[in-house]
């Protein structure tokens, strides 16, 4: 690191946990981030701040009136930009040592397979079901960590799921694809402005500690976040025998 960096990074370099080790381990880092709305924004704002080198954000979506009520990346000026665009704008902004690579695209198939191989760590910042069980299935069959974040209403909740340990369970082992829950959108029921950062920036923590090594991560575990009550809850999850993304007879399934 060169002396700016050793400046700008230094309430990290100071944590005995981080260190300069820490801090370079980040700098070297890819992280994949799957939507840049109400939980985008803070995931890719502090990811950026924290100094990950390398960023991948994408979002097919254009920013409108209504998202500035939480999406923080985002302004006044940027209404009707990509958010991606929107929010890789205020990320180089902030952090000029970030790599961002912005992606105006819906990820499926093939790219969303191809920005899933090279990342570090993934987190999935999306609001429907399909776009999370594709990306579950992409990290499953490559083993790569994903941090997985959802917010409605009042209510929150963040998991991670390591999948390069191989007793870990994944976002299926939860949420089985064939399931018919309805999906729970903000456009439809509404978002207490606040519960998207408190999400986002847990998910950014805990990507932050996957990427340095630290701590004890939410592996293995559901943390629920009820606004209103200001209560947290934890909840054990156990890999499902039966899981059709992760425990398949015929292997992993590709997305």
């Amino acid at each position: 690191m060169n002396d700016s960096q050793l400046l700008r990074y230094s309430r990290h370099i100071l944590l005995d946990q981080v260190g300069i080790a820490g801090q370079e381990a980040l700098l070297a880092a890819h992280a994949l981030i799957i939507g840049a709305g109400g939980l985008g924004s803070p995931v890719a704002l502090y990811l950026a701040a924290a100094g990950v080198g390398r960023i991948t954000l994408a979002d097919h979506d254009v920013v409108d009136l209504t998202n500035l009520q939480r999406q923080i990346a985002h302004d006044l000026a940027s209404v009707g930009q990509n958010k991606a665009r929107s929010a890789a704008g205020r990320m180089r902004a902030m952090n000029p040592d970030v790599r961002v690579v912005e992606l105006p695209v819906r990820l499926q198939g093939e790219s969303l397979d191809v920005a899933i191989v090279s990342a570090d760590v993934v987190l999935d910042c999306s609001d429907n079901f399909a776009t999370r069980h594709a990306v579950n299935r992409a990290c499953v069959a490559h083993r790569k960590p994903l941090v997985s974040g959802a917010a409605v209403r009042f209510d929150g909740q963040v998991a991670v799921f390591d999948l390069r340990r191989k007793e870990a369970p994944c976002y299926a082992c939860l949420f089985p694809e064939h399931a018919r829950d309805a999906e729970m959108r903000c456009a439809e029921f509404g978002v207490f402005a606040p519960l998207v950062g408190v999400v986002g920036a847990m998910q950014a923590l805990e990507a932050l500690k996957l990427l340095i090594g630290i701590g004890e991560s939410l592996s293995g575990r559901l943390l629920l976040f009820d606004a209103l009550a200001a209560d947290w809850r934890a909840i054990r999850l156990k890999p499902d025998p039966g899981c059709e993304a992760c425990r398949h007879d015929a292997g992993n399934a590709t997305p």
